[in-house]
């Protein structure tokens, strides 16, 4: 198990490991001296690994240690047994080993990470603790009114933070009442000693809370590890803290929000903003946990090694976007098949073809109902178009569509398609004589293949399927709320009959990939939930895919995509009055964005 890292790509770690070596080889710095000899041993083993991704990780650590680095190999030169050994040290780690991108975690997840920076590192809880205080005391200067502070405390860790933050609000001359709301005889070693340290700096500790004089509540009633609902007086208290009208900042997490699921235990207290540690938690990134969250701010507090957890892409993954070949062609970038729209109904087929292009793919082909012939030859006449009539025998109607599969490098089915007999016979060909294309499976086409488990048996990890609720619930055999609850657990038994990549649209949308990691995109917002949104993500996922990306990469980042466009259009329209071409040209825009930045 190693450490999360700040770096984004394994160049950049490279280049981080260099620029140690060679810095101790001018020995300026004790932090690359311990680093140097470190990796100099002849046993590199998992353990001398985490050790050194733990002096690595923070990317501050060695500006701060004084270093001088050397900037450049040329400047470096003469020094070829420290370039051998950064190039040895280098190999040695693989690329799943130093980048990490976002990582939500569970609160069992946090305690576990909390316990092995103690006990393995060596980083006393009570120091971990001082940062996480100076993290919230940080925040409070900058965002809250601090003419009069109010702290409530629980009886464990978390309560022990709220204490520490009391007492820096106190030393730096701010007004702090302290309310411990949990009982003397339930203090954790950690809270004893904060309490006791409080008294010493003689900080103002209340019986009784008239809200009314207060311009801002800290909460830390209760932390991650909560598992049960809150009650009696901490039911009360959470309340009469949200009646109050008084900004709230939670630490690490509103208390009664469940830090794995994002349920409200009984109650709990809705915060203006959350300064959460290490790692943002998962509870706090799902509905309605977020919600009670407010504004979310993630602060390194000295705790790494995050492996496992639930992925997310933020803007540092816009990396991942398929660089474009400046001598490439409309062929370079990828054909794409969609199949869609049914008898005049030509919008979802619209929607998801131009969302592909836009994606950056070279060339995009419908096939559709010959009805829609002329209105999509009027409103995109950058698609090309085949068509079939719905008087065709299945076997005519499987020479149209593998003559068009064959000129394709990708296919997407299901937008619009309906679910007749032709829709179904569309869906049987695609599957029965894809020959490892990647397919895309959307809307219609989900909903025949909850019905078809002979069909569910031919897709592969080149299949991404984009199931809303209400249709996974009919592929998955369950309900509505066992998905909402479970999400992981009842995407990972669908893959055992249906092994494949599997988008699981919702207001968090969860994304399983094929080799089983899980993602939850951030982006997004609910001006999204209009007609003709999912045709688009269908497209954009396509559209990727024809570039060359994985799977596996394709459907989260498409997914981020979206969302980023979903944004651009709410900024620009409102939520409430936004419609899938508002996405779209959305889409257009974040992709001009990402295009400059790259």
């Amino acid at each position: 198990m190693f450490p999360q890292t700040q770096f984004r790509s394994y160049p950049q770690f490279k280049q981080r490991i260099k620029k140690t070596v060679w810095n101790y080889g001018n020995n300026f710095s004790h932090t690359s001296g311990r680093l140097f000899h470190l990796l100099s041993t002849k046993t590199f083993n998992d353990t001398n690994k985490e050790c050194a991704l733990h002096i690595l990780a923070p990317a501050a650590l060695l500006s701060a240690s004084g270093a001088c680095l050397a900037t450049t190999e040329t400047e470096c030169r003469g020094r070829d047994n420290h370039e051998k050994l950064a190039e040895r040290v280098s190999h040695s780690f693989t690329e799943s080993e130093i980048i990490a991108m976002q990582i939500l975690v569970t609160g069992k997840q946090m305690k576990q990470l909390d316990q092995s920076t103690i006990k393995q590192m060596g980083i006393p809880s009570l120091v971990l603790m001082e940062r996480a205080a100076l993290a919230v005391f940080d925040c409070l200067k900058q965002h809250f009114p601090l003419k009069k502070t109010l702290v409530v405390c629980g009886s464990g860790n978390n309560g022990a933070d709220g204490v520490a933050v009391a007492r820096l609000l106190h030393l730096a001359g701010y007004p702090v009442d302290l309310y411990l709301a949990g009982n003397h005889t339930s203090f954790t070693e950690e809270m004893n000693i904060q309490w006791q340290a409080a008294k010493n700096y003689q900080v103002s500790i209340v019986n009784n809370c008239r809200f009314s004089e207060y311009t801002t509540i800290v909460d830390a009633l209760f932390g991650v590890g909560l598992s049960r609902e809150l009650s009696g007086k901490y039911q009360a208290l959470a309340e009469k803290i949200n009646a109050s009208g008084i900004p709230v900042l939670a630490v690490d997490i509103p208390s009664g929000i469940h830090a794995g699921t994002g349920q409200v235990m009984g109650t709990a207290i809705r915060a203006t903003e959350t300064v959460t540690f290490a790692y943002r938690k998962l509870g706090i990134s799902l509905y309605p946990g977020s919600v009670y969250a407010g504004h979310i701010q993630v602060k390194d507090v000295g705790i790494y090694g995050a492996s496992e957890g639930v992925f997310s892409l933020d803007n540092k993954d816009v990396s991942w976007l398929p660089v474009r070949d400046p001598a490439g062609n409309k062929g370079t970038f990828g054909k794409i098949l969609l199949i869609a729209g049914s008898r005049n109904m030509s919008g979802a087929a619209y929607f998801s073809s131009k969302a592909a292009l836009l994606s950056g793919a070279g060339m995009v082909r419908i096939l559709t109902d010959e009805s829609n012939r002329i209105i999509l030859q009027q409103q995109f006449p950058e698609a090309m178009l085949s068509v079939y009539e719905p008087s065709m025998s299945p076997d005519e109607l499987s020479e149209v569509v593998r003559k068009a599969m064959d000129w394709a490098d990708v296919v997407a089915v299901g937008p619009g398609l309906s679910t007749s007999k032709t829709a179904e016979n569309l869906l049987q060909t695609v599957l029965t004589f894809r020959q490892s294309k990647p397919i895309v499976i959307d809307a219609d086409a989900l909903n025949l293949l909850a019905k078809r488990k002979d069909l569910q048996a031919q897709c592969d990890a080149a299949c991404i399927l984009t199931p809303h609720l209400g249709e996974m619930s009919r592929l998955a055999e369950c309900t509505i709320s066992d998905l909402k609850v479970h999400p992981q657990k009842f995407m990972d038994v669908f893959y055992n009959n249906c092994p494949c990549t599997l988008i699981m649209k919702d207001a968090r949308t969860w994304i399983r990939t094929a080799d089983g990691s899980f993602f939850l995109n951030l982006t997004g917002n609910d001006g999204m939930a209009t007609a003709g949104s999912g045709d688009v993500l269908c497209g954009v996922v396509a559209g990727l895919l024809g570039q060359g990306m994985n799977p596996s990469k394709a459907a989260p980042f498409a997914v981020w995509l979206h969302g980023l466009a979903g944004d651009q259009a709410a900024s620009a329209k409102g939520a409430r009055s936004m419609k899938a071409t508002d996405i779209l040209s959305g889409l257009e825009a974040q992709l001009q964005k990402m295009d400059s930045q790259n």
